[in-house]
């Protein structure tokens, strides 16, 4: 297992990444998912985000810890995953992606899902 930065918390077991990434593949077939770290902040900082995820082996790391404090600013769980190229996958895209977000949509399906991801992170956080 690599060594875990610790800078990249709250860091997500291998159950919590599967169910994670399977979300981001539903969530992208129901065009709520923004990929990329300059999307996500453009989502966070409208307030449509409902749930952040981001790469934990970005190069440097610093690129990405501005997210989780955008994040807390705005009461949006978010979560660090292990790869970057696994998201990248997980997203639809054949490149390796650092971050990516789920927008809000009243009406969709997800809600249940996304609303048991959160509570899941809010238990690490705690």
């Amino acid at each position: 297992m690599p060594l875990v930065n610790p800078k990249t918390y709250p860091f997500a077991d291998k159950e919590l990444t599967l169910q994670v990434l399977n979300l981001i593949e539903l969530s992208k077939n129901h065009n709520q998912l923004k990929k990329g770290a300059n999307e996500t902040v453009k989502i966070i900082n409208k307030g449509y985000a409902e749930l952040t995820i981001i790469a934990a082996d970005a190069d440097p790391i610093e690129i990405v810890l501005h997210l989780p404090l955008l994040c807390e600013d705005k009461n949006i769980p978010y979560i660090f995953i292990n790869n970057k190229q696994t998201l990248g996958k997980a997203c639809g895209i054949s490149r390796s992606v650092i971050a990516c977000c789920i927008s809000t949509n009243l009406n969709s399906s997800l809600n249940e899902q996304i609303k048991n991801i959160q509570n899941k992170i809010e238990k690490f956080l705690n």
